[in-house]
């Protein structure tokens, strides 16, 4: 019986320079194809503009005394800038940590620091999030030294323009000679996840992991200098920065922003003024522009590609991106942020029967198995057991943090995914379940043991657990059950209200359950199974339950 293993071709051969360098060769090739465009800011550069432009932020970042190896964080939505900051800091050897906009005070301050950024480039607003609040109530507490602000329209310039002016004090040559000393396997990314105990874990990516893993979607999308990719996902994600940005760059593509903040609106005007071939987005994202009320008045036929990723897809959502969006190429990529991120994805040559049931197969110059994951023997082909990946793509490990590093990366070099797969007779993997407790909303991975810490420090919360219930729109949608200390007038409102400002909108249960007793096993471990059949049985979910999701 054929084992559910799987080793992706060697051919073309991984890049070995950095992104840098990478972006000079493209530069060089292609100094007159546009490179990247933000429409929300009227911005528009070539690709010669966008090497010069990248070579200013990063003399000013030396001018400000940014050394190699420096944390340096970006808080910001979308915008030119964000792009700028990633390439410019990988020039200068810097390690960029994302930031995720919707963070408030608890989830900003740990993340400044546990990887000491000691340099912020930060919004100052977005929506209703009011960022120098925020970053002000924990300033005191941070090893940050310096925070850029970005223009607003609201409050007048930033500091951007000064950090362009202190560019004038080092020389090209000097900016030179600091990325001829980089070497692919520095590292460069740090990107945090949700964190099964509490906290989110900073995944340490190099130029080696992410500018292969962008390369090698680019290549499954076949991507040229003609191709224009329309990019709603958020750059602090590897969705945004990986396979937008650096799939993009490696390839000469056009990045196009089309907002700040994912709008259907925005993404449909995109597609048709900027004539994009690719679209990027997570479910929820298609389903939204599918369902704008003047869809068909937009002119969708210069795509032909894309990506759908980042939670599960539903078949016939993807059915109708291919026969209404004219996206007859598009594929579905299947990863984690610490394999850099994609691990497997379709092709455009799959049938569309793979491509819509399946996350595809095996990415170049990776390996995957499917274990057993009690015996850790490799399953026969067709049978349930944990997805584990090998190869450049997974991370350095997580910063600072050897002990849960050694939790998911085996001796042998396999990244743990905790996803239970079946891999069939061709080689395609379809995702299943999972064995860690993660919940997946609209594309955002969260933990509920994080959101459980967190719901513990509320003073009448006695007990808590948090778990994932279907919801049509965002896949899954998480669902409070609390014990209370006292029998007071605690409601559903109060224990929401309790979250908003200090964790991200998207880990703030809409459901709350109160209860006196959670459903156990006889050693008195928690059935969450069974706590998510109860769920949807109370709140009428038994449609979403049933969607169909590949």
């Amino acid at each position: 019986m054929t084992a559910s293993r799987a080793a992706g071709e060697r051919t073309p051969a991984l890049l070995s320079d950095t992104i840098y360098d990478n972006l000079t060769g493209t530069a060089l090739n292609h100094p007159d194809a546009e490179a990247l465009v933000s429409r929300h800011q009227g911005l528009r550069f070539s690709y010669g503009e966008f090497r010069q432009a990248t070579d200013e932020v990063a003399r000013g970042l030396m001018a400000l005394g940014v050394q190699q190896g420096d944390r340096v964080g970006i808080w910001s939505p979308n915008r030119a800038e964000w792009v700028l900051v990633q390439y410019a800091t990988a020039a200068i050897g810097a390690i960029l940590v994302n930031i995720n906009p919707a963070y408030r005070t608890a989830e900003l301050e740990y993340a400044l620091c546990q990887s000491g950024v000691s340099l912020l480039v930060s919004a100052r607003t977005h929506g209703t999030s009011d960022y120098e609040a925020l970053y002000g109530e924990v300033a005191d507490r941070v090893p940050t030294r310096r925070v850029i602000w970005l223009d607003d329209l609201q409050r007048g310039p930033g500091d951007w323009p000064a950090l362009l002016e202190r560019a004038g004090d080092v020389s090209v040559d000097e900016l030179r000679r600091r990325a001829a000393g980089l070497d692919a396997d520095d590292p460069i990314n740090i990107q945090y996840t949700s964190g099964t105990t509490g906290f989110p874990k900073g995944a340490t990516l190099t130029h080696r992991n992410i500018l292969n893993n962008g390369f090698f979607v680019g290549e499954r999308c076949r991507y040229t200098p003609d191709d224009r990719v329309c990019i709603p996902v958020p750059f602090y994600h590897c969705f945004g920065m990986v396979l937008g940005n650096l799939a993009c760059t490696t390839h000469g593509a056009c990045m196009v922003i089309p907002s700040a903040g994912f709008g259907p609106t925005a993404v449909l005007e995109a597609c048709e003024a900027e004539r994009c071939t690719s679209l990027y987005g997570v479910p929820t994202m298609f389903i939204a522009v599918l369902g704008h009320e003047d869809f068909a008045a937009y002119d969708l036929s210069s795509l032909r590609t894309g990506i759908m990723a980042g939670s599960p897809c539903p078949v016939e959502v993807m059915k109708r991106v291919v026969s209404d969006m004219h996206m007859d190429e598009v594929t579905i990529c299947y990863g984690m942020t610490e394999t850099s991120p994609v691990s497997t994805q379709s092709t455009h040559d799959d049938s569309i029967e793979s491509r819509v049931a399946t996350v595809g197969r095996v990415h170049p110059h990776v390996e995957i198995q499917v274990i057993d994951p009690d015996s850790g023997e490799c399953m026969p082909r067709g049978a349930p057991g944990e997805l584990l990946t090998r190869g450049y793509s997974v991370m350095q490990g997580y910063w600072n943090d050897p002990e849960r590093t050694a939790e998911v990366i085996d001796a042998d070099g396999w990244m743990h995914t905790g996803d239970l797969a079946i891999m069939d007779a061709d080689g395609y993997l379809n995702i299943v379940g999972r064995i860690k407790d993660l919940v997946i909303r609209g594309g955002e991975n969260i933990y509920p043991r994080e959101v459980e810490e967190f719901l513990f420090t509320h003073p009448n919360v006695a007990d808590v657990s948090v778990i994932g219930v279907p919801d049509e729109r965002y896949g899954e949608e998480l669902m409070a059950w609390v014990k209370l200390r006292h029998e007071t007038a605690t409601t559903a409102e109060d224990i929401r209200e309790f979250c908003r400002g200090r964790i991200a909108h998207y880990k703030i249960p809409r459901y709350v359950k109160f209860a006196q007793d959670f459903p156990m096993t006889v050693t008195g471990k928690i059935q969450k199974f069974r706590m998510r059949e109860m769920a949807i049985e109370e709140l009428g979910l038994h449609e979403p339950a049933t969607i169909e999701h590949a």
